[in-house]
């Protein structure tokens, strides 16, 4: 595709495809966070995604086809870059050099296979020596609660989840303002803003998701 190979074209796609990544973190994260209602507050929450499925299907394809542009473009840039500058992933020089905005390619790639484990897991719910409950509740829904609550009281399955989150956190803590730069949004003004509202926002991810298998491990959460 002649858009993949020039380079302002790669750059917006990829602003377009993060940016669709982080709306559906923030949708994904406000529907999970139904757990701390109880039992009834995320089998509730799963009916209604069930009762939808061209919603559902829909969503799952455009983000897929998102994740895989996002992810290909970032391994052919950072490939590009490799032979050219050995330093380089590429964004505005005007953003400082950190430990997140120099592994992005690999906090990507592992946010990447997360994905995938995590559909295994939670959406077609099989995954190769890990046993995965899964009953229905009084009325008759598929019980997410108890699903949940058994994967993520076990210690490696919570700390896979954790260790995600923090890679996400990683990930979008530098990605966010780089995605305002590929849009030419980002100048000497307006970066120190968009670096505080991705840190924020990574930070809210952050809490916000790794607190549901902490808290089910620790026995916080009742049904």
């Amino acid at each position: 595709m002649r858009l993949l190979s020039d380079s302002i074209g790669r750059k917006v796609v990829m602003a377009i495809t993060g940016l669709l990544m982080v709306l559906f973190v923030v949708g994904h994260l406000l529907g999970n966070l139904s757990i701390f209602a109880g039992a009834d507050g995320i089998n509730t929450y799963a009916a209604k995604l069930q009762a939808l499925p061209l919603l559902v299907w829909a969503t799952r394809i455009v983000m897929g086809a998102a994740v895989l542009f996002h992810l290909v473009i970032s391994i052919q840039i950072t490939l590009e870059n490799n032979q050219a500058n050995p330093t380089a992933y590429a964004v505005d020089r005007r953003l400082r050099a950190t430990f997140a905005g120099k592994n992005m390619i690999w906090t990507g790639l592992l946010l990447g296979g997360f994905i995938l484990f995590h559909l295994f897991h939670f959406t077609v719910r099989s995954v190769p020596g890990l046993e995965i409950v899964q009953v229905h509740d009084a009325l008759g829904r598929a019980d997410v609660f108890a699903m949940v609550s058994a994967a993520f009281g076990k210690l490696v399955t919570a700390a896979v989840y954790v260790i995600a989150m923090l890679m996400l956190y990683l990930h979008l803590s530098h990605g966010i303002q780089s995605t305002f730069q590929s849009l030419g949004l980002n100048n000497s003004k307006t970066m120190p803003g968009f670096a505080k509202f991705g840190g924020v926002l990574s930070v809210i991810f952050l809490l916000g998701y790794g607190a549901i298998p902490v808290a089910i491990f620790f026995g916080l959460l009742a049904k």
